[in-house]
C-alpha cells in the first residue's frame, strides 16, 4: 500500500513540476522580446542611452489591430540603425530577426547581415525593412508614417 502511494506522490510531484514549468514558459512568452511604444506628435521616440549595450532593442507599434514591429541597435562605428523586424523576402513566415554578435539573422532563411551596412542602400531581399529615423541629441525619432509605410511585412 506504501508503494502506491510514493507512486501517487511523485506522480503529483512530476505533475505540478510540469505544470509549474508550462505556466512560467507561457508568461515568458507572452512577453516576448517587444516593448510596446507610445506615439508623441506624430512619432515614435527612443533613448539613444538605452541603445548603448550594442544589444538589438525590439519594439511594437499598434496601428487599427496590427503590430508593426522594429528594431533599433547601435552599430560598432556608433550610429543607431533602425530597421522593421521583417523583410521583403521571408515577411510571411512572421520570424524577423535575431542578433548574432555584429550581424542581424533572419530566423526563417538564416541569412545574416551586417548591422553597420544596414540602412536605405540596403533594401529588398532578405535584407531587413528599412526604416528611417531622425536622431537629435539624445532622441531617435521614427514618424508614424514611416512606421505605417512597413504594415504590409505585419
Amino acid at each position: 500500500m506504501a508503494t502506491i502511494r510514493t507512486k501517487q506522490a511523485v506522480l503529483a510531484g512530476v505533475i505540478a513540476v510540469v505544470l509549474a514549468v508550462g505556466a512560467v514558459s507561457v508568461f515568458a512568452f507572452s512577453l516576448g522580446k517587444y516593448e510596446k511604444v507610445t506615439v508623441s506628435n506624430g512619432a515614435v521616440n527612443l533613448p539613444v542611452a538605452k541603445l548603448t549595450d550594442g544589444k538589438a532593442h525590439f519594439y511594437k507599434f499598434g496601428d487599427g489591430g496590427k503590430e508593426i514591429t522594429f528594431f533599433a541597435v547601435k552599430s560598432a562605428d556608433g550610429s543607431v540603425k533602425t530597421a522593421f523586424d521583417a523583410c521583403d523576402a521571408c515577411y510571411k513566415s512572421k520570424k524577423g530577426y535575431e542578433q548574432q554578435g555584429d550581424k542581424m539573422n533572419c530566423k526563417n532563411c538564416n541569412q545574416k547581415f551586417a548591422i553597420n551596412r544596414l540602412g536605405p542602400n540596403a533594401t529588398g531581399g532578405c535584407n531587413p525593412g528599412y526604416l528611417p529615423h531622425q536622431q537629435s541629441g539624445n532622441i531617435i525619432s521614427i514618424s508614424v508614417n514611416d512606421l505605417k509605410g512597413g504594415a504590409r511585412y505585419f
